[in-house]
């Protein structure tokens, strides 16, 4: 949607020059979507943080499974890129090889990815057990 891409260029751009990601109350009023839960000064809205710029350097959110639905928790950090994610950058964040093969179509993928246990993490977890059984 073409307000979704004024959405994330100002997301991306606000976070560049500030560091932090904005929230909802940041974004001018004209950007701010048309939805109920957004309260008219946006302080009080449940997703204050509903457009959420992925920080360069810095831990990513949670991968989930619902960024099948809505990217919106998932911006590029460039500001020229005006996009979420792709499936291979989520991936390369819950740390799956880039070898790694998902299947099927692009929302399936992002399922794959968003309920999956990170490998490095499922390594570690192993890992444990293993010394504990030895």
């Amino acid at each position: 949607m073409e307000a979704d891409l004024q959405r994330y260029f100002f997301a991306a751009c606000w976070a560049m020059q500030h560091g932090k990601s904005p929230q909802l109350r940041d974004f001018p009023r004209e950007l701010r979507p048309a939805h109920n839960n957004v309260t008219g000064n946006a302080k009080h809205s449940v997703f204050a943080d509903r457009f959420r710029v992925q920080l360069p350097h810095s831990p990513a959110t949670t991968i989930t499974s619902h960024i099948s639905k809505d990217g919106h928790y998932y911006i590029h950090p460039d500001p020229t890129q005006c996009r979420s994610l792709t499936v291979r950058e989520a991936a390369r964040i819950q740390t799956f090889p880039d070898n790694y093969f998902f299947c099927g179509p692009t929302t399936a993928q992002y399922q794959q990815v968003g309920n999956a246990v990170p490998p490095l993490l499922a390594r570690s977890v192993a890992d444990a057990i293993a010394k504990l059984l030895c």
